[in-house]
């Protein structure tokens, strides 16, 4: 269903640690409107829709949200890390 290549899509060049950006990311995780909230509410109300379509779209955006927990974390290593990276 999904084709996963493991690049990104814009390069990337973080040259200075910066633990407060990091922490704005990490708030993304969770809360209300984190990432986590936002999947299992699109999961979720997949099951009460009463069009298949809908369903199936609502099922796809649900299980591609959890993609951007790989994003997230990625930033909050390149910030967090003394080693700096360029890709």
């Amino acid at each position: 269903m999904w084709n996963y290549e493991k690049r990104l899509q814009y390069p990337v060049n973080i040259t200075q640690t910066n633990p407060q950006i990091a922490q704005v990311i990490i708030s993304q995780f969770g809360g209300p409107d984190g990432e986590l909230s936002a999947s299992m509410r699109y999961l979720s109300q997949r099951y009460t829709m009463p069009y298949r379509e809908v369903a199936g779209l609502l099922t796809d955006i649900g299980t591609e949200a959890p993609k951007m927990f790989q994003v997230d974390t990625l930033l909050i290593s390149f910030f967090n890390s003394n080693h700096f990276f360029a890709f």
